[in-house]
């Protein structure tokens, strides 16, 4: 007797348990669920046990359905990650995640040269504020917001952070901000990445803890919105240069004071520690670093 079971019965007995349905196995096979069920089938006969119960409409796992399951996922995720890694090996297509707002703010505007030096490229952009699992995820590299120490990933620094407090001109000018202690009479945006308007008062003013806490704050979990408000001159925002170029450059934001607080965290590029990157992914991580060099 053959010792390993149909292989293809196997696939679709794993999609039907991922998806509780034939039918919607059947979806992510592009096959039929009549086909569906009788590579299940053939696979019960070859088990010899049930694997599934029947009813109208709906279909459970039995018990030996769960454990058997739960005794070969870990092989076929095993089979399909190594396929595909060795598939990919030598491809040109690069995953990249990124925060939003390094997305939209820094990226666009060195993008060009990026795919000018490397045409062969076919780069794959991923803008999200989740930390990217690399055993489990198609992802070659990430760029990361933290404090550049994290188990199991290689990780290299791009841009030491500051916090930068910024605002329109006309808001400049309508509250005379000559000063740090002005702010009193200004709206501060605040953000969750970064969250220290407290700790940049106390570090730059003379106002007392009580003042700095009756300073109306308007609160945003995106940076790019604070931005945004910002320009529109609802407030003052604190963020990091690296995302200022452009309104900089254009005018439509400025640096009120000259009062920049270090950061412990910063902009990394990082990818696991024990997987080795691609031609291709290795390319784009050296140019991550002569640009913010």
């Amino acid at each position: 007797m053959n010792r390993y079971p149909p292989l293809k019965a196997l696939v679709a007995f794993d999609a039907a348990m991922r998806t509780h349905s034939f039918t919607h196995a059947a979806e992510k096979l592009h096959v039929t669920p009549g086909a569906i069920g009788q590579q299940i089938q053939k696979l019960e006969e070859w088990l010899g046990v049930l694997l599934f119960t029947r009813q109208i409409r709906q279909v459970q796992p039995t018990a030996d359905g769960l454990l058997y399951w739960e005794r070969i996922q870990p092989a076929l995720a095993q089979i399909a990650d190594a396929s595909e890694k060795l598939r990919d090996r030598r491809s040109m297509a690069v995953w990249l995640s990124m925060p939003p707002s390094f997305a939209a703010k820094w990226f666009p505007r060195r993008m060009a040269r990026l795919l000018t030096r490397y045409p062969e490229i076919e780069l794959h952009l991923n803008a999200s504020t989740a930390l990217v699992d690399f055993e489990r995820e198609q992802i070659d590299l990430a760029i990361r917001y933290f404090e550049g120490s994290a188990a199991n990933l290689d990780a290299t620094l791009l841009f030491q952070d500051e916090a930068r407090a910024y605002c329109s001109p006309g808001y400049a000018a309508d509250l005379s901000l000559k000063q740090p202690d002005d702010l009193a009479r200004a709206t501060l945006l605040h953000t969750t990445v970064q969250p220290y308007w407290p700790k940049w008062l106390r570090h730059f003013s003379r106002l007392k803890d009580a003042d700095i806490a009756s300073i109306p704050r308007i609160h945003f979990d995106q940076g790019m919105v604070a931005i945004e408000a910002a320009k529109q001159g609802q407030g003052v925002v604190l963020s990091s240069a690296l995302l200022m170029e452009e309104e900089t450059t254009e005018g439509t934001l400025i640096e009120p004071f000259d009062c920049r607080l270090p950061l412990s965290s910063g902009y990394y590029v990082v990818h696991h520690r024990r997987l080795a990157l691609r031609p291709a992914a290795a390319a784009v991580k050296e140019w991550l670093i002569e640009e913010t060099a």
